[in-house]
């Protein structure tokens, strides 16, 4: 293997690594704050918005923060498609409901 190569694969090897870092995080905060269910589905759309994102994988410009930011919103829409069940689910009468 010659200088170069080994150059690139540092690159690819930091890129990846970065991409699994950003990645974790996110999902660590989702399982924290939604559960394991909702961490799993997220795992998918983060997947999903890397695969979508501009430019190949390899390119310099490959965004991790946006591609958590996209995954971010679908997992936003999915909780507040949620919300107005919750509301009747922990709804309690006022005054024993007279």
């Amino acid at each position: 293997m010659n200088e170069r190569d080994s150059f690139s694969d540092s690159i690819c090897e930091e890129r990846i690594r970065l991409a699994e870092r950003e990645l974790s995080s996110f999902l660590a905060a989702v399982t924290e704050l939604y559960g394991r269910e909702q961490a799993l589905l997220s795992a998918e759309d983060w997947l999903d918005e890397a695969e979508l994102m501009d430019g190949p994988p390899r390119s310099e410009a490959r965004d991790w923060r946006a591609v958590t930011i996209s995954a971010s919103a679908r997992l936003a829409n999915r909780a507040n498609a949620r919300a107005p069940f919750a509301d009747i689910l922990t709804w309690t009468p006022v005054n024993g409901g007279c």
